[in-house]
C-alpha cells in the first residue's frame, strides 16, 4: 500500500513538473516516463551548456557546490543510478574529478547515453522488477522516477546560479519564447 502511494505520487508530481501530457495522447507508464525523463535530460544539457566557461566554479556562498559541482554530481549519479539498474553494478563516469565545461559536458552526456539505454528499456512487462536503487531493491518504475526528481532537483538549484549570473533558465527562457515579450528576464 504505501509504495503504490509513493508510485502514484510520484507520477503525479512527475506529470505537474513537466506540464501534463498532450491533450488525447493515451499515456502509459512508461511512455510517461519516457516524457519526463527526455524533459529533465534536456534542461539539464541546457543548463550546463548556458553557464561560460569561466562560470563553472561560481559558487554562490562558500557553503555551496560550485555549478561545475553540480553537472559532476548529476552525471556520477546517473551513471550510478542508471549501470545500477542496467548491469546491478554502480559505474560512475568520474566527473567528480573534472572541471573544466567541455569536460563535464561530455560526461554528463556520458551519463544520459548509460540512462537512454535502460529507459529505452522500460516496459510495461519489467516497470515492476526490483532493481538497485539507493536503500535496497526498488521497482524498476520508481528507480527511474528517483532519477528524474533528482535531475529536476538539481536543474532547480543550478537555475538559481544562472539567475546569480544574470542568465534566464533554460526553461524559462522557452516558456517565455511563446508569450508576447519574448525572453524577457523573470
Amino acid at each position: 500500500m504505501k509504495k503504490s502511494l509513493i508510485l502514484s505520487l510520484t507520477f503525479a508530481c512527475s506529470m505537474f513538473a513537466q506540464g501534463g501530457g498532450r491533450a488525447g495522447a493515451t499515456s502509459t507508464v512508461t511512455s510517461d516516463l519516457n516524457r519526463v525523463y527526455t524533459g529533465a535530460k534536456n534542461n539539464l544539457l541546457k543548463v550546463a551548456d548556458a553557464m561560460p566557461d569561466d562560470s563553472f566554479g561560481f559558487r554562490p556562498n562558500p557553503e555551496e557546490m560550485t555549478f561545475g559541482g553540480w553537472v559532476a554530481h548529476i552525471a556520477d549519479a546517473n551513471s550510478g543510478a542508471c549501470s545500477a539498474i542496467a548491469t546491478g553494478e554502480r559505474k560512475m563516469v568520474g566527473a567528480a574529478q573534472k572541471t573544466s565545461k567541455a569536460d563535464l559536458i561530455a560526461a554528463l552526456k556520458a551519463s544520459f547515453d548509460t540512462c537512454d539505454a535502460v529507459v529505452a528499456g522500460l516496459t510495461d512487462a519489467n516497470a515492476m522488477d526490483m532493481v538497485p536503487g539507493f536503500g535496497g531493491q526498488v521497482p524498476r518504475i520508481s528507480a527511474l522516477y528517483g532519477l528524474v526528481i533528482h535531475s529536476n532537483e538539481c536543474y532547480g538549484s543550478m537555475a538559481v546560479y544562472l539567475r546569480a549570473k544574470g542568465i534566464v533558465p533554460p526553461s524559462t527562457a522557452a516558456r517565455n519564447a511563446g508569450r508576447a515579450g519574448g525572453g524577457k528576464k523573470e
